[in-house]
């Protein structure tokens, strides 16, 4: 009997599938411009024949895609990797996604965060994390909201085309809920505008007096919104610069969303026409 004893792990680890996997762990961390056999070689810890042995069956299977330049082959990620990432994201689902994400904002703002899509044109929350303790502030979910006085709604609506927007303002109509509610599209379009370049929301006492909502799009891989967070808490005591700070908060943890969902941050996207 052997002296030695095997995690799982290693007895049942092969070593071409492991090396295998570190090639598309060295592409996925390089630059984007490709790597040639001997960069990936090196990163990876094999020779350069072994290397190319992994990068033909891997081209082969549509997991790499090799191009040409001058007289270098640059090795890069394929598109067969797209198609799976897609369906991972469809199978487990993007409330499955956010969760724990929402479960890490409320557990750092002690506030209750909430995960909501464009349905019609409406804001609907999809997923709720409530803050802990006694006084909470919930919402209902799949409820309705009107875009144009809600953290998530407006999020939404900053990432279409201003057309689209009219549209749909036209439709569902801009009803006074406050005081402080924007009515007007002209109004609502330069509010956009702002939440656009600076990646979160406010529903700053537009919807119910005393609350605020701060809200932040997430992204797919192909950089549209289609998804957006909020957390909700009492106007009282909270200066602009408390509700920024907050704002840049809840961006961050938007971000961390869109990551899982292979889509850009904010400040990666290109400025809107």
């Amino acid at each position: 009997m052997s002296d030695t004893t095997e995690t799982p792990d290693e007895k049942y680890s092969l070593r071409s599938v492991g090396r295998a996997l570190d090639v598309l762990q060295a592409l996925g961390a390089g630059s984007g411009k490709g790597m040639s056999v001997g960069e990936i070689a090196e990163t990876i810890g094999v020779s350069r024949s072994t290397a190319f042995t992994l990068l033909q069956t891997m081209v082969a299977r549509g997991f790499v895609a090799d191009t040409r330049i001058g007289g270098a082959r640059l090795y890069r990620l394929g598109l067969t990797l797209v198609h799976l990432g897609d369906r991972a994201v469809a199978e487990m689902g993007i409330t499955q996604i956010a969760t724990p994400i929402l479960q890490q904002l409320t557990d750092a703002t002690q506030l209750t965060s909430r995960l909501a899509v464009l349905d019609d044109g409406y804001a609907v929350a999809i997923g709720r994390v409530d803050a802990p303790g006694p006084f909470r502030m919930t919402a209902s979910l799949g409820r309705r909201e009107l875009p144009h006085c809600s953290a998530v709604g407006k999020s939404l609506l900053a990432r279409l085309p201003s057309e689209q927007v009219m549209a749909i303002l036209t439709r569902l109509g801009m009803p006074r809920r406050t005081e402080h509610t924007l009515t007007t599209q002209a109004a609502l379009i330069e509010d956009l505008r702002e939440i656009a370049a600076r990646g979160y929301a406010f529903d700053n006492e537009e919807d119910n007096i005393g609350v605020v909502c701060v809200g932040a799009a997430v992204y797919d891989r192909t950089g549209d919104a289609v998804a957006a967070i909020s957390v909700t808490c009492m106007k009282l005591g909270r200066s602009d610069a408390d509700l920024h700070q907050l704002g840049s908060a809840v961006r961050a943890y938007a971000d961390r969303i869109s990551h899982l969902l292979g889509g850009p941050a904010h400040s990666a996207l290109p400025p809107l026409d």
